[in-house]
């Protein structure tokens, strides 16, 4: 839950016009008061006949005007509340719960004070509500609005425990900038996935994390089709920068810049700066080699991650958070979206609260490992396999779940919820690494082909109907030890549905279950079924992806007709002949039937 204060105005009719009206784009439903000063006796200009809009606008001015000074010039208080988008619909009464204690923290209205300022809370949207007052109280005197927003801030964590809402940052000045309202409707008319300052952030972040000077950064982010303008001192030093989007322009038609520090506290050019104030050297490896080298970097920071105390661990989990981010970019295309997730998640890990020390052991081990993977991104992409990188992705959970630890010891509870998150993908990009890795090794057992009349023959042939096996003794004869467990487990229905994909694909889903489930460990999972989900998503994929990295001439085996002759499968489907250009008149005549 975000409280937001607007800017301050001076036209209280005008705003309640705006709230109660259709939006700019037709966006506002249901326009509706949910809370006021004084329930139940303010009526709703949605829905009653008496009481309009300017008249409700009069009401709260009244104090105002009676004041026995000059009025403010901006009277108008203006505060929207806004829960995360995956967070559930509140209903009415408990919005107007929100509203009240936002009032009560706010110091606008609080509980038990009748002479307090009038407000009113319009709801038009499921999402947020909007909190109009005037800063006037009803005795005369000025509201004491000291830390308002503060103290609406730790109203809202309050109401996220509450209410079970995604639990959202503390005002310990690490959380990123988001997008404002204006910048995701303009996304929204213009058609693009996401806000744009989500994409400079990502860009940007991408940039800083694998550069390794001033020249170095710049140079990444012109390469990335951003527009780049430097902030020169009249000594000639670089003090900062923006970034722009092309072709994204304000209502004047001019360049939208963005700072770095209003894109996240860590992409201020000092913050981007001190990842190579100390410089590192490492030297490129052979691609075969460069998954292996950069997993024992890893696996030795993690034991020292954090060993040097509160500010070196603060270096160390930034370190990492690069390293994680290049490691997105470069990582096997299967697991490529969950990585990029899993960077996104980590972020505010990266970002601890306080001063941070760039001397750590396990700073300059992941700082090694990202200039690896950096330096051999053009190698890893052409040899991005997935049983190559599952060490280093094995690693590399490792190395979150010690940063997870480590935030928990300091008492940062956002950094640590953001760390388990990333690890939970972490882990999920492991096991269809897994999965993929047995699929590529995998070879089904023969069968012995046996003489049968034809009738029968005729029933072998034909399609049987998927899921007719029953799925659960799959699952007692794949993995006896764990088929208890699995068969009881809330994750049972999705790998269900896996097995019967890889039935309907014709292969044996015992044989595929046991190969996935004998690929790593089991012991150790919190949900059996769903590690192994994951696993054949991991297969599936790898099985998909095999057909095109064979070429057009598959094998007997693999098409699937283990009693068909080489001569058989010239009766498919013929490929296309190519032709030189301007030969298409050349070819014979039509044959008729």
């Amino acid at each position: 839950m975000m409280p937001k204060k607007a800017r301050e105005g001076s036209d209280t009719c005008g705003l309640l016009e705006y709230l109660y009206g259709p939006g700019k784009r037709d966006e506002h439903t249901d326009p509706h008061m949910v809370a006021s000063w004084d329930d139940p006796y303010v009526e709703d200009p949605a829905v009653s006949l008496d009481m309009t809009i300017p008249d409700l606008a009069l009401i709260l001015d009244a104090p105002v005007y009676a004041l026995p000074c000059k009025k403010p010039p901006q009277h108008v208080y203006h505060v929207a509340v806004r829960n995360a988008p995956e967070d559930r619909t509140l209903t009415d009464d408990e919005w107007a719960k929100v509203a009240r204690e936002m009032m009560h923290a706010a110091g606008i209205a609080e509980h038990g004070d009748d002479q307090a300022c009038r407000w009113v809370a319009i709801r038009h949207a499921d999402d947020h509500i909007h909190i109009v007052a005037t800063k006037a109280r009803q005795d005369g005197r000025q509201p004491n609005l000291r830390q308002d927003i503060v103290k609406m801030h730790a109203a809202a964590r309050e109401f996220e425990v509450e209410f079970g809402l995604r639990r959202l940052t503390h005002g310990d000045k690490t959380a990123r900038k988001w997008p404002k309202s204006g910048e995701q409707e303009k996304a929204v008319r213009r058609g693009l996935p996401e806000p744009v300052r989500e994409t400079l952030q990502r860009t940007v972040r991408q940039a800083a994390a694998a550069a390794v000077s001033d020249a170095d950064f710049f140079a990444r982010l012109t390469a990335s089709g951003l527009r780049v303008k430097q902030r020169i001192a009249p000594d000639g030093n670089i003090t900062g920068y923006s970034v722009a989007q092309p072709g994204d322009r304000d209502g004047g038609q001019r360049a939208v810049w963005f700072p770095g520090a209003r894109l996240a506290p860590d992409l201020s050019l000092p913050r981007v700066r001190e990842r190579w104030q100390r410089p590192t050297h490492v030297s490129p490896v052979a691609a075969a080699e460069m998954w292996q080298e950069a997993e024992r970097r890893v696996r030795a920071a993690a034991d020292q991650l954090g060993a040097g105390g509160l500010r070196e661990g603060a270096g160390d989990v930034a370190a990492l958070g690069d390293l994680i981010v290049v490691a997105a970019v470069i990582s096997p295309r299967m697991v490529r979206d969950r990585m990029r997730q899993a960077a996104y998640e980590f972020e505010r890990a990266s970002r601890a609260p306080g001063d941070r020390a760039l001397e750590g052991q396990a700073r300059r081990l992941y700082q090694e490992s990202t200039q690896l993977l950096s330096r051999s991104a053009v190698a890893a992409s052409r040899h991005s396999d997935t049983v190559a990188a599952l060490g280093f992705l094995l690693a590399l959970a490792t190395a979150i779940e010690a940063s997870r630890r480590w935030h928990q010891a300091q008492e940062h509870r956002v950094q640590a919820e953001a760390s388990g998150r990333a690890g939970r993908l972490l882990r999920e990009a492991v096991e269809v690494t897994a999965g993929a890795s047995a699929a590529r090794e995998y070879r089904p057992r023969p069968r012995r082909a046996t003489k049968r009349p034809a009738v029968a023959t005729s029933a072998r042939r034909s399609v049987p109907q998927s899921g007719e096996r029953p799925m659960a003794g799959v699952v007692q004869q794949a993995i006896p030890h764990h088929a208890s467990a699995v068969l009881t487990d809330t994750a049972w229905p999705a790998l269900r549905t896996r097995l019967v994909e890889v039935e309907r694909a014709g292969e044996d889903p015992a044989e595929v279950l046991a190969a996935v489930a004998a690929r790593r460990e089991l012991a150790s999972a919190d949900s059996v079924a769903e590690v192994l989900t994951w696993r054949l998503d991991g297969w599936k994929r790898q099985r998909d992806a095999a057909p095109n990295a064979e070429g057009k001439s598959p094998s007997a085996t693999s098409a699937g007709d283990t009693g068909s002759s080489g001569a058989a499968r010239t009766r498919g489907t013929a490929g296309p002949t190519r032709r030189p250009p301007g030969d298409e008149q050349g070819r014979g005549p039509r044959r008729t039937r």
